[in-house]
């Protein structure tokens, strides 16, 4: 068994990859850029090494710098973690020429299943069900739309190098194909430098499930159940789960079959994923093999009790698989939860920052065993203060649960999203929220099209309806009542004019619109030493019971007997004073006034905010990498304005009315702050 290995990645994945190497008794070596100096996976490990500035090309991209890495520590092996050099067959291979250890498939591997165009082929030879489409490299637009229109709309698009939603695009008509084809195209260049595309059918309605596969260096190989991935926007995935709501057990032992044998066909070392685009008769078709640890493994590692990252350094040592097909378990119901740095409200643009507080619901599953049997685990490369930097993807962390069964899932990780503290940055957690409570979610009636059929439009507050906004209300006039018995605690007071508690409140909540709604609250029955009242509002009562400490964002405790877990957060944008409750995804932003104050609240003019409809804003921190216009122009809506890239993704700002560029404010190469305005126009 090796003593010492090297991480080749960053954030998540290489604490991921940490924590088994510690479990083992294995030391390890970080490398990291320059952003990620003070990052928490170079706190963790036993050494650390300074691979380059920050763009990945010049750093986590650099496999002479991480070879020479480990050379100079004396790691013996290489783990390459998601993304980056983990599917690089040329990586892998001189790996193994300097006489190191890829704790991955063998390059030969990597070359077959890495090139979607060569691995369909390879899964026809194999009897793999494959997609009808063109899988030879297309030269130019106009071919790709040739080949599109004559396998027949829609067809999908994608990067033979591709992944990570990465240089992939569907498109429904010719102009779609042309311009999917450019983009596609450029997108690979960029994040994998080959930039060569194919197309095939896209199968509508489809499922994305996909098998987890391992095999040794000894001809073993065998399959761990499915993940269910079908939550995607924009070809990402948002929630995976294991095993899948959908296919039958003729269908999951089909499908592992037909993974198994790919992957013998391969000579398949270590752990990797065949995907499969699986419609709604159970008809599947093989989509491409990730050769490498997925993301999203943390649910197949719930349900079967396996260590992925430990048996991948024991495959790559030399030793045979510790199981047998007959011995893999299926237990209970894992779901994850990707939690990332975006705006779920502007269009999930990337969001940057720093982590002012950053408090997830439980530290790790490999913390303790208690959290383990919690069901509750939390995969991640930050900690409170750190930075999320515009260089990398938008991952924060992953939210991992593991119930009885699936609806005991859903609760649990509906539960654990509540008690995920963000702030600094904009999270997705309220869109995760969302999808947990959908009614055909939890029905498990979905496909791929599911976020796009339901938020097409976008994501807005009022897409997460709370089931009883009142508590909301009720949560707001207690917290504050709290507030107020701390202060009329206060020693010092003037005897006869200590500061005395009312229990009539007005929670007077707040819109951007300017409208507010009054509603009357009553705090009753205040009990300071064990945190319980009543709070009565809107005919209801609720009897609410809290530790619940002044400071604290996460307020645990129980509303009429059962336990709840919500936010609380003093002061908000519009006004300081406020109170921020959230809870199922919901937010409440309210003043909690008394009678009197709310009368007087209701006399103070609203001030509308200043006009900016003449100028192009940054709607994120990024990059900007082209102006496509120039003072004087005449532009037409929906066309090109600016591209500002963010976290690996090229984003395209268009016009949204017809006008003329009267100034270009910023310059092409500058980093843009959010709403910083980049084109002027004219009156």
């Amino acid at each position: 068994m090796f003593t010492k290995i090297l991480i080749a990645n960053r954030g998540e994945i290489a604490c991921r990859v940490i924590a088994t190497a510690r479990k083992m008794g294995i030391a390890t070596v970080a490398v990291y850029s320059d952003a990620d100096r003070d990052a928490r996976h170079v706190a963790l490990a036993d050494e650390a090494v300074h691979i380059g500035p920050p763009p990945s090309r010049e750093s986590y991209l650099a496999a002479d710098k991480i070879i020479a890495a480990a050379k100079k520590t004396g790691a013996q092996a290489i783990h390459p973690g998601y993304g980056f050099l983990s599917e690089n067959e040329e990586f892998a291979r001189r790996v193994e020429e300097e006489g190191l250890a890829f704790i991955g498939p063998k390059h030969y591997s990597i070359a077959a299943m890495g090139d979607k165009i060569a691995s369909k082929k390879l899964a026809k030879e194999a009897n793999v069900n494959t997609i009808p489409g063109y899988n030879d490299a297309i030269d130019t637009a106009e071919q790709a739309v040739a080949i599109a229109r004559d396998i027949g709309y829609p067809v999908m698009i994608k990067a033979s190098a591709g992944g990570g939603g990465k240089g992939l695009r569907v498109a429904f008509n010719d102009k779609e194909a042309f311009e999917g084809f450019t983009s596609c195209r450029n997108e690979a260049r960029n994040s994998f430098g080959d930039d060569r595309v194919f197309i095939e059918k896209f199968v509508e309605e489809p499922r994305h499930i996909e098998i987890q596969v391992l095999g040794d260096s000894h001809g073993n190989v065998i399959y761990l159940n499915e993940r269910e991935c079908s939550i995607q926007r924009r070809h990402q995935k948002v929630i995976e789960e294991a095993p899948s709501p959908f296919i039958s057990d003729a269908t999951r032992k089909a499908m592992g079959e037909q993974a198994v044998a790919l992957a013998k066909a391969v000579k398949y070392q270590s752990a990797g994923t065949v995907e499969f685009v699986v419609g709604k008769d159970q008809s599947f078709y093989f989509l491409e093999m990730n050769t490498r640890l997925q993301v999203e493994h943390p649910v197949t590692e719930c349900i079967t009790g396996l260590d992925l990252v430990e048996l991948m350094i024991r495959v790559a040592a030399g030793e045979k698989l510790p199981l047998a097909q007959q011995d893999v378990q299926r237990n209970g119901w894992a779901i994850e939860c990707r939690i990332n740095a975006e705006d779920p409200f502007r269009n999930f643009l990337p969001s940057t920052g720093r982590l002012v507080r950053f408090q997830p619901p439980k530290a790790s599953m490999w913390a303790s065993d208690v959290e383990h049997l919690q069901g509750v685990r939390v995969d991640t490369g930050v900690g409170e203060g750190g930075e999320i930097p515009m260089y990398y993807d938008s991952m924060i962390a992953k939210l991992i649960v593991h119930g009885a069964d699936r609806n005991d899932a859903i609760a649990k990780m509906r539960d654990a999203l509540n008690g995920f503290v963000i702030r600094g940055i904009s999270s997705n957690i309220p869109f995760q929220a969302a999808l947990l409570a959908h009614p055909k979610f939890v029905a498990g009636d979905f496909n791929t099209g599911f976020i796009a059929e339901h938020y097409g439009s976008g994501f807005r507050a009022e897409d997460v309806p709370h089931d009883d906004p009142d508590f909301l209300v009720a949560l707001a006039a207690y917290a504050n009542r709290r507030a107020l018995q701390r202060s009329a605690g206060i020693s010092g007071q003037m005897r006869g004019h200590e500061f005395k508690v009312g229990e009539d409140f007005v929670v007077v909540r707040l819109d951007s619109g300017g409208r507010h709604h009054r509603q009357p609250a009553t705090v009753r029955d205040f009990e300071a030493q064990s945190g319980s009242s009543v709070v009565e509002t809107n005919g209801k009562k609720y009897a609410i019971c809290s530790k619940w400490h002044l400071g604290g964002a996460r307020i645990r405790g129980t509303v009429d007997g059962k336990p709840f877990t919500a936010q609380v957060e003093r002061g908000v944008p519009r006004n300081p004073l406020a109170l921020r409750i959230s809870h199922d995804g919901t937010r409440l932003d309210a003043l909690v006034l008394t009678p009197r104050g709310a009368e007087l609240h209701g006399l103070m003019p609203y001030k509308a905010p200043p006009d900016m409809s003449r100028f192009l804003l940054s709607p994120m921190p990024g990059l900007l990498v082209d102006v496509a216009v120039q003072p004087g122009q005449r532009v037409q809506a929906g066309e090109r304005l600016a591209v500002i890239e963010a976290m690996k993704m090229e984003n395209v700002l268009f016009a949204a009315a017809d006008g003329v560029v009267g100034k270009v404010l910023a310059a092409k190469g500058e980093s843009l702050a959010v709403d910083q305005p980049i084109v002027e126009f004219e009156k």
